[in-house]
């Protein structure tokens, strides 16, 4: 039996140490900037503090994030952890009789662990990655399957090498299904068990059909005799969330290909108090830019300071979208895309595109609820007609608000789609997110946005 590899061996221990120690420091600089409790049960109290990140750091191991890194995600899984451990921390207190009576210590303590936690596991998760990109913490692995999800698995795979993976190739169901012409097939599962025991292979993906039942049995019982992780890929398509959510109706097992955490009412509430907070300051702060803008626009060409047009919004509903003009009025605005060198905009236009300031004033239509400050970028009707009838899934995108900016901007897709590609990337970036939203996923995305704004968009035109 070959010997496996060490790949994530250290990785949960490594986290639940740093944890540890983060909640000591937070609890010793609390402390300092509190002196009162040194005199005041801080034994009891730091013996707590520990006894409270115990729960924090099981669920952190009964759950492992995955091997890519969304720092977002690591945020909210952190926060998450401050919040357990506050609960237990205060419980514990209460039935120890134990308070500390300055409320500047919880202050204190909860700030930095509110800030400290997340940046220690984002440093870990960081340095992991640093290492696999050296070849090293990496997971050997096979793929049964030679169709189009399992290739795109292995594209997935080795996309990124700081997701620590090594494929080692494919095999075929049987000898029929081999392709001649795929130097990356390396047998069929006659032969793969002995390929296992002559190379070491930490985990096996069955990318075929799970209706043939005899064939993925079959390769289980092997991955099971070696001591080798076996996982089942769904096939389905591209446009399948990698967030599906996997439920029952009584024995049967039913996937939702599309989860949407906005779906919950909670959700929507802080997406929406969110968007109000943001659009009214930006509203508030708007005549700064709005004045000089409005100005520069009426010296350039005669017209109206705002263009108005009418976009495909939620749930296919349209709506009137404002923006600062940008173009000489025209005859074909409504239907005709601007493209690289357009000679309908104008001087000062190019400027507000190159910006992206001519889309300050659809924080009128996140106030009046139309969009969200981040979501699918609003299409003119004509383009939604259009698309809808060639591309797999684009409606799906109008399954929440549009957004001023959106994750598929932020990506690079964005103005002119000289080819179909181009759009079904900016599809696929508005699926992923709407399936992965979480608030600090928009704050991560606005600040993108406004450094691409500073450093000016390449595809703005």
């Amino acid at each position: 039996m070959n010997k496996k590899g060490k790949y994530g061996k250290y990785l949960s221990f490594i986290e639940t140490i740093a944890g540890f120690i983060i909640v000591n420091l937070a609890f010793v600089v609390a402390c300092l900037f509190d002196t009162d409790i040194v005199g005041f049960r801080w034994k009891v109290s730091w013996l707590v503090v520990n006894v409270s990140y115990l729960p924090v750091a099981m669920m952190f191991n009964r759950f492992p994030m995955p091997r890519s890194i969304h720092v977002d995600r690591v945020v909210v899984r952190s926060i998450e952890g401050v919040g357990m451990h506050a609960l237990f921390f205060f419980a514990l207190l209460t039935f120890l009789n134990s308070w500390v009576h300055n409320d500047s210590f919880y202050l204190w303590f909860y700030g930095l662990m509110i800030v400290l936690l997340p940046c220690g596991l984002v440093a870990t998760r960081m340095l992991v990655k640093r290492f696999r990109r050296k070849g090293r913490n990496y997971s050997t692995a096979v793929i049964v399957g030679t169709g189009e999800t399992a290739h795109r698995l292995r594209s997935e795979m080795l996309a990124d090498a700081g997701y620590g993976y090594k494929c080692l190739g494919f095999f075929s169901i049987n000898r029929d299904s081999m392709p001649a012409d795929d130097p990356l097939c390396i047998g069929n599962i006659d032969t793969l068990e002995e390929f296992i025991q002559k190379n070491e292979v930490n985990e096996i993906y069955y990318a075929e059909s799970g209706e043939n039942y005899a064939s993925m049995k079959r390769v289980m019982r092997i991955a099971d005799d070696h001591v080798v992780r076996f996982f089942y890929v769904p096939l389905l398509n591209a446009y399948v969330s990698r967030a599906a959510q996997l439920s029952n109706i009584g024995q049967v097992s039913v996937l939702d290909v599309h989860p949407d955490p906005l779906s919950g009412w909670m959700a929507r509430t802080v997406k929406r108090g969110f968007d109000i907070v943001f659009s009214s300051i930006a509203l508030l702060f708007s005549p700064i830019v709005f004045i000089p803008v409005a100005i520069a626009i009426k010296c350039s060409s005669p017209g109206p300071v705002f263009f108005r047009q009418k976009r495909t919004g939620y749930k296919g509903h349209e709506f009137m979208c404002w923006k600062f003009r940008t173009m000489r009025v025209n005859s074909g605005s409504d239907c005709v895309q601007a493209t690289r060198g357009d000679a309908r905009v104008t001087k000062v236009g190019e400027f507000l595109r190159h910006t992206s300031i001519d889309e300050l004033p659809q924080f009128i239509n996140v106030w009046l609820g139309d969009m969200s400050v981040v979501g699918p970028r609003p299409h003119m009707i004509k383009h939604t007609d259009d698309y809808r009838k060639i591309i797999d899934k684009y409606m799906v995108r109008h399954f929440i608000k549009p957004g001023i900016t959106g994750w598929a901007q932020i990506r690079g897709f964005r103005g002119q789609t000289e080819e179909l590609w181009q759009m079904e990337k900016r599809v696929e970036c508005d699926i992923w997110y709407m399936e992965n939203w979480n608030l600090f996923l928009d704050i991560k995305i606005i600040v993108l946005t406004i450094v691409n704004a500073i450093r000016g968009e390449e595809n703005a035109y």
